[in-house]
């Protein structure tokens, strides 16, 4: 098939959608399949790319690229606005040149980026497919980031018009599966296919020793992630400096000056945006991994780091909603343990326990690692995205 992905983030954006739609595109390309992505200026988590103010193409690992032009900008929410609608912009100015294909994928984010995807497939009679990462209404709404006004009802007419638009949705959670069945999808066009492991191990993990509570937390520092109140309660017990544990905290976001703000000891190291050579490096040397994930109301999305951790081996300590799909995961896997999001000295707690407990934290990485290996590999991903794509057009 010729195969379009239009993704807002693509390679070499190092963490977030960059790489796993990176991974379906490569997938796809090995299977056969001819692929053009249609994607932003690389820009995430920081414009470390500069800018471009006309589109071009590239080719990254054997996939066609072309890359659209994009006012850059994330410090605030209405930079954020602009982002996204330039690129919504640059794509709707760009589709009438495009060529002909036998169906497109727009990864969700960029939501607006929707609008122009289905005046295109639209105009061209093809399929469409919604690959959500974000349920975004819900998401800003949940977050503070849009209030309920004009705003908030536009982007609520264009999720309702996409999935009304679209001949698949591939979610990523069935609780993604649950929220759009209870706005009225019909459960046949939504299909569960995870996020992959986008990183392998470069080597063997030298197994840290059995009293080293580092534990990392990698990736976006959004306000979804609520990973201050939990970075608060860590540096409030005073076992942890007991236990030697520390807490180490790579990538950047838009709530990473509340994290920094809650900092008053060394037990906490916030080390940015770092090099793919870094993370590898502290990814080896980690004993167990965070993943955090503020909740109020719907689920709106799931972490793509959780897969990368449980292929690296390593236990996962989720502060989560427990009733959410993370703590399904984790549980059904076997592959570390959840606490409560909303209490966050649970997150300390449990962390003391398990200075306790080594032998457990050893079974949990085991069992993380290998419910990685059988669920979470970038060959069954491009497989599953696959068999969706062939069966549209049944």
């Amino acid at each position: 098939m010729r195969i379009q992905l239009w993704t807002y983030n693509y390679d070499p954006e190092p963490t977030g959608i960059g790489p796993v739609s990176k991974t379906l595109a490569e997938g796809l390309l090995d299977r056969g399949h001819e692929v053009l992505v249609v994607a932003a200026h690389p820009h995430y988590p920081t414009p470390a790319w500069g800018k471009r103010l006309r589109p071009y193409r590239e080719r990254r690992n054997g996939v066609l690229v072309l890359r659209l032009p994009l006012w850059i900008g994330r410090e605030t929410a209405r930079e954020r606005y602009r982002q996204e609608l330039s690129f919504m912009l640059s794509t709707a100015l760009v589709s009438p040149l495009l060529p002909q294909t036998d169906v497109v994928v727009s990864a969700s984010p960029s939501f607006p980026a929707l609008l122009p995807a289905i005046a295109f497939v639209r105009a061209r009679g093809i399929p469409w497919v919604v690959w959500l990462h974000d349920i975004l209404p819900d998401g800003a709404s949940a977050t503070g980031l849009v209030d309920e006004g004009p705003i908030l009802s536009s982007a609520r007419w264009l999720e309702r018009t996409a999935y009304a638009r679209a001949n698949r949705i591939v979610v990523l959670s069935n609780a993604f599966t649950t929220n759009l069945v209870g706005k009225g999808v019909p459960a046949s066009k939504v299909r569960l296919i995870y996020d992959p492991a986008t990183r392998r191990p470069g080597a063997e993990p030298v197994p840290p020793a059995k009293k080293d509570l580092r534990i990392l937390s990698m990736g976006n520092i959004g306000f979804s992630q609520g990973l201050a109140p939990l970075v608060d309660a860590f540096e409030n017990d005073a076992r942890m400096e007991l236990l030697g544990a520390r807490l180490i905290v790579t990538g950047t976001g838009m709530a990473a000056d509340d994290v920094t703000s809650v900092l008053r000891s060394g037990r906490v190291e916030m080390h940015g945006v770092v090099t793919d050579g870094a993370l590898e490096q502290e990814l080896q040397a980690a004993r167990i991994a965070l993943v955090s994930q503020k909740y109020e109301g719907a689920e709106f999305n799931i972490p793509s780091k959780l897969m990368n951790f449980m292929a690296y081996g390593l236990p996962i300590l989720a502060a989560v909603n427990p009733q959410g799909e993370v703590a399904r995961i984790v549980r059904h896997a076997n592959a570390g343990w959840v606490v409560d999001s909303s209490d966050p000295g649970s997150f300390p707690d449990k962390l003391a326990e398990l200075a306790d407990a080594p032998g457990e934290v050893d079974e949990r990485a085991a069992d993380a690692s290998r419910y990685a290996h059988n669920h979470f590999t970038p060959e069954a991903f491009a497989g599953a995205f696959d068999d969706q794509l062939t069966r549209i057009f049944e």
